[in-house]
């Protein structure tokens, strides 16, 4: 007797090798994977502007990396959180600093390392978290994040299909011949309510299928949001929030995606390197121990 929804992955060993150069850009669960990418061995650039969620600001990250022109004083932005912290729009708060120069410094030096590896880069994973953005009243801009300012600064609503599938092509369009990996968050967004959460997924869905059955050649998708609700499919697969996916959950995902994508000749080599990691990680219980 079966128990599980199988949720079939098409197999393509080869899509990443150990010697892939691989940026990540997305949700929060794009750096779930990308740390084990790096505890595996892999060469990777992680979220250089940190966490962003919805399709218009991933096509305007990528397409600041490859046109780097610095953060300027006009670009910085005085967040609402405590401290009078500086940040700016294509930013998560995680960048934010005390003083102007500080965060220009910072996000800088973030994208002139991460344009560069951009230059060498060979694959592309994009996690796709929500459809929803928000939007500044005063001119339309989409913002990566709203850091904590007044809400009456924005405007909220989904993309459609159509806006989202644009994006989608301008990021396969600055990607050129480098291989794409998409996917949509298993992390539920529910702060629009539940049936607003499933349209904004949907709308995700919808767009990237438009997108891949056009340009077959160099992308896929995997299914991460469909392992999570499918073959899971429990709430002991959640964290304590009921949101983001378990690490048990986040481990499953990722051997399935080591499964589908990676060489089988290459799995030992990784599982020793995860254990490399896990052993220099681990700190003695006494600190005079050899």
């Amino acid at each position: 007797m079966e128990f599980v929804t199988p949720v079939e992955i098409p197999s393509a060993p080869g899509t990443v090798t150990l010697g892939s150069r691989i940026m990540l850009l997305g949700s929060c669960f794009a750096d779930n994977i990308g740390a084990r990418l790096q505890r595996g061995g892999f060469d990777v650039c992680v979220n250089p502007f940190g966490t962003l969620y919805n399709p218009a600001s991933l096509s305007g990250a990528l397409s600041r990396l490859a046109d780097p022109v610095p953060f300027a004083a006009q670009d910085c932005v005085e967040t609402g959180l405590a401290g009078r912290l500086v940040c700016s729009w294509q930013h998560h708060t995680s960048f934010a600093r005390g003083s102007v120069e500080s965060f220009l410094e910072y996000a800088n030096a973030a994208l002139e390392q991460a344009a560069a590896y951009w230059q060498g880069a060979d694959t592309l994973i994009v996690t796709l978290g929500t459809a929803f953005v928000w939007e500044l009243v005063c001119d339309g801009r989409t913002v990566s994040n709203c850091l904590k300012r007044p809400a009456a600064e924005f405007r909220h609503r989904r993309l459609s299909v159509a806006e989202i599938l644009a994006h989608l092509e301008k990021i396969r369009e600055l990607a050129g011949s480098r291989k794409i990996i998409f996917t949509v968050s298993p992390v539920r967004h529910v702060g629009d309510g539940a049936h607003q959460g499933q349209l904004s997924k949907a709308s995700l869905l919808l767009a990237l299928d438009s997108c891949l059955s056009a340009h077959p050649e160099g992308a896929c998708y995997f299914p991460a949001y469909e392992l999570l609700l499918d073959e899971l499919r429990d709430y002991r697969f959640y964290a304590a929030d009921m949101k983001h996916p378990s690490e048990v959950a986040v481990e499953f995902i990722w051997e399935r995606f080591l499964k589908a994508y990676l060489p089988k000749a290459e799995l030992e080599k990784v599982a020793a390197n995860e254990k490399a990691a896990r052993f220099a990680a681990h700190r003695p219980m006494h600190q005079a121990a050899e």
